[in-house]
């Protein structure tokens, strides 16, 4: 979204698939005068199971999102919807966790800083000091939480009332090197993005470039995805590759590497941002 673009609803939805969904959501809107700039349907015909996105107008409806949800509600409850609607002109508020390494968040702090993700930072959280001049001198407040094994509950409580007194919307894993407690990430389910260096569902856990390299494999590259109990086993997001061979080392590796981790995660970023994925259960679809 840019300062130019108009303001929009968009309406995501996810359901049983049946005849008849997307004429009665077109009707529905039609019948109080919206317009439809944008629509994208997928039907999942393994698992019967249809989604949708649609952008408004929003300035062709006579209500706003509030009686939006009123009256679509019983249309949602006859086709067995998820469902959710935003205003383009609110900015999603984005808390970013980082431990010591800094290439992520740069990239996700320049974007921000020229206005290529629409979204506010509202702090920045860390289980280390050293990126707090880098943090505070793009004007964002940062917060040490030291991480140890015998104050983890502690730690990931005061993550959590950090990111709740900020107002936070969703929470952005810049290479975050701590594995986040079980309660967290479900009282924040697909609100949480992770960026793991290297493919998943292969190569889990720590050192996933060392375990690459041992492998021998002639790709690597980074997975985004949506941060769950189970490690890094959640709804995969975006996912980017590089070409490797056996003169590569491990080194040369981590760097090209770390290019793909910024790509991909910015991008997953921006699918957020923009109401661009629809979860069900450990699935994603995209629309991009």
């Amino acid at each position: 979204m840019t300062e130019t673009t108009p303001r929009r609803y968009i309406l995501t939805l996810t359901c049983p698939d049946r005849t008849g969904i997307v004429a009665a959501v077109g009707s529905f809107i039609a019948s109080h005068g919206g317009l439809i700039s944008q629509a994208a349907q997928h039907g999942d015909a393994l698992h019967n199971r249809f989604y949708m996105r649609v952008e408004i107008q929003a300035d062709t409806l006579p209500f706003y999102l509030d009686e939006f949800r009123d009256r679509f509600a019983p249309l949602a409850k006859q086709f067995e919807m998820e469902w959710g609607i935003s205003d383009s002109s609110v900015k999603k508020r984005m808390v970013v966790l980082v431990s010591k390494l800094d290439h992520c968040l740069n990239d996700l702090l320049h974007r921000w800083r020229n206005k290529d993700l629409h979204c506010e930072i509202p702090c920045v959280i860390s289980n280390h000091n050293e990126l707090r001049s880098f943090v505070e001198w793009h004007g964002i407040p940062y917060f040490h939480v030291p991480v140890t094994p015998e104050t983890k509950e502690q730690a990931y409580a005061e993550v959590e009332r950090l990111f709740r007194e900020f107002s936070g919307d969703f929470m952005v894993l810049a290479r975050y090197m701590q594995v986040l407690s079980d309660a967290m990430t479900e009282r924040l389910r697909n609100r949480i993005i992770n960026i793991h260096h290297s493919f998943l569902p292969a190569f889990v856990g720590g050192k996933p470039y060392h375990q690459a390299f041992e492998r021998g494999v002639k790709m690597t590259g980074a997975t985004s995805h949506y941060v769950t109990a189970e490690l890094d086993a959640g709804p995969i997001i975006e996912q980017g590759v590089i070409n490797i061979d056996h003169g590569n080392s491990i080194e040369e590796m981590v760097r090209l590497g770390k290019d793909i981790e910024k790509s991909v995660l910015s991008r997953s970023v921006r699918h957020h941002l923009e109401d661009r994925i629809l979860v069900h259960r450990n699935k994603t679809v995209v629309f991009k």
